[in-house]
Parts: structure tokens; C-alpha cells; sequence
């Protein structure tokens, strides 16, 4: 790993009753990518509502699924290197996930959030071509921002 730290940032995306990929990142082939920390706020204003479930996921492989833009960007822009993961997130259609593992599952308030980082080497480590996702699922029409702190 060579430093090259990354954001991801979907933006506000809507979730609903259905299970929705907001972000996956898969490493390059040969190249192992560490998740190093995750934020997801909520745009809820009900204090009725109940909390989206956040489920955080490894995978061998990714096909499919509709993916729509998420924003990626080097935290050093005075790297010239260029970041190799494939990125993808807001997916309109589900992509079929190969050996999907659960990592972690959190409920997160939608009129609240929260940020998780990850201790010094106990990052979630990918190895080449293996991947990262968060699916968020919620009982109502939510809005969410998700954001992803990664290193290559």
C-alpha cells in the first residue's frame, strides 16, 4: 500500500424498504485496498421514524446492478497517482454479490448518523479484485449521505 488515501461520497441518496448498495469499492486486481473508516448521516425530521439499517460487506465479486455517480477524491491532491479501485455507488439495480460476507450491521437514526473509524491495523483489508459495500434498507422514503474513507 502505497499511502494514497481516497474519499467516496454518495451524495444524498433515497432509501426505501428495499435493500440498496450505496457504495462498493473493489480493489485492482493486484492490489490489496484498506477501508479505513465510514460516515452516514441522516435528513430525517420524524423522531417517529424508525432507524435504516446499515449493513457493511465484503465480497469476491460484483456483477450487474445499476450503478449511478458517486464522487471520488484523493486526500493528498498533490499525489500524481491516480486511484485504482473501481468505484461505484447510488445503484438503481442490484448487482449480484459472489461470497457476500456481513462484517458489521448498525441501525442509524435518520435524523441522526454517525462515523466510524477504524483502529490502526484492524482496517478492513481487501485483497486484489475483492471488494467492500454498504447496503442501507429502511421502513420509509429516507434520505442519506454515505461517505467512505479507503487507501490504496
Amino acid at each position: 500500500m502505497a499511502d494514497l488515501n481516497f474519499q467516496v461520497s454518495t451524495g444524498e441518496t433515497s432509501i426505501t424498504s428495499t435493500a440498496k448498495t450505496v457504495i462498493t469499492i473493489t480493489a485492482p486486481a493486484n492490489q490489496r485496498v484498506k477501508i479505513k473508516g465510514i460516515s452516514i448521516f441522516g435528513k430525517g425530521t420524524s423522531n417517529t421514524d424508525t432507524p435504516v439499517k446499515v449493513e457493511l460487506m465484503t465480497y469476491a465479486s460484483i456483477s450487474g446492478g445499476t450503478a449511478g455517480s458517486v464522487t471520488t477524491s484523493k486526500q493528498d491532491g498533490d499525489m500524481g497517482e491516480t486511484v485504482q479501485s473501481a468505484v461505484n455507488g447510488n445503484y438503481s439495480a442490484e448487482p449480484t454479490y459472489t461470497s457476500p460476507v456481513t462484517i458489521q450491521t448498525w441501525e442509524c437514526h435518520p435524523q441522526t448518523g454517525f462515523s466510524v473509524f477504524f483502529p490502526l491495523h484492524d482496517e478492513i483489508k481487501l485483497k486484489g479484485g475483492t471488494g467492500f459495500a454498504l447496503r442501507l434498507t429502511s421502513n420509509q422514503n429516507e434520505t442519506m449521505t454515505v461517505n467512505v474513507t479507503a487507501e490504496e
